[in-house]
């Protein structure tokens, strides 16, 4: 699933292929991806406008035309955004194309159509359709991400895949950020102490500039990430035999021993 690195990625990948480029045609392979939209409504308020710098919240992409609609992109588990010349083939999963002034093509690609696209109108609809979601991983404050961690009973895991408490963390960085901070995923949030929360925060911006830089979470052997897969996962900072656990519905994968407290 596309975490926070990731759609940094596509956010980079949008302002290098489309910033300052006008939407010449819009074309919608599959409307399955459009929510509270259509492809006439998505080409009537598209065509003919040109991309201004996009942003990110979270796992939200936003996709902003100056002082015209904004399109939000959510990727869910499969999604990526794609740029495309003239000549590349159109492929399967291709579900909308953005048609740019000098002939790129800004595709929104995705296999299993878990979220989509949304059209604003303006700030407002932002404001709207991300209200639900917490501040965003990558810029939030050690003291607002303290206090957001403090107010939650449950488990930390949960806490921090939470979008409402804090917009961004998937699985993996969950799991990689507490096996760097030495915590235990089924720890009670509320239970940590002042030291654990600055310890988590601080391996939770490292990793996060690390993924960010890669462009993913990636599979290193320094890494959680780069074992939890393995047949027979062993912890690459002490060795031991990892442990498979479900938490919330949700594969994870922890050290026992480096993860100790709980």
């Amino acid at each position: 699933m596309p975490e926070l690195p990731d759609v940094e990625g596509f956010r980079r990948v949008l302002a290098t292929c489309a910033t300052g480029r006008v939407i010449h045609r819009v074309v919608v392979r599959d409307a399955g991806v459009l929510h509270g939209v259509g492809p006439r409504g998505l080409r009537d308020a598209l065509e003919g406008r040109r991309f201004t710098e996009p942003e990110r919240h979270g796992k939200w992409l936003l996709a902003r035309t100056g002082d015209g609609p904004t399109v939000l992109l959510h990727f869910g588990m499969t999604g990526r955004l794609v740029c495309g010349d003239p000549d590349d083939a159109v492929e399967p999963h291709d579900r909308v194309l953005f048609i740019l002034s000098d002939g790129r093509q800004l595709r929104y690609r995705d296999q299993r159509k878990l979220q989509g696209l949304w059209l604003a109108h303006d700030d407002r609809e932002v404001a709207r359709r991300l209200e639900r979601q917490g501040p965003d991983a990558l810029a939030v404050s050690r003291e607002e991400f303290e206090t957001a961690l403090a107010s939650r009973r449950g488990h930390v895991k949960t806490a921090l895949t939470d979008q409402s408490v804090l917009a961004g963390l998937g699985n993996l960085l969950a799991d990689e950020i507490l096996w760097r901070a030495r915590l235990r995923p089924d720890s009670r949030a509320s239970d940590l102490a002042q030291a654990d929360h600055r310890r988590l925060y601080t391996h939770m911006r490292r990793t996060l500039r690390d993924a960010v830089a890669a462009g993913c979470v990636p599979p290193r052997g320094s890494w959680l990430t780069g074992h939890r897969d393995d047949p027979d996962p062993t912890c690459p900072r002490c060795g031991s035999r990892l442990r498979r656990s479900r938490m919330a519905g949700r594969g994870t994968v922890w050290c026992p021993r480096c993860q100790p407290n709980g």
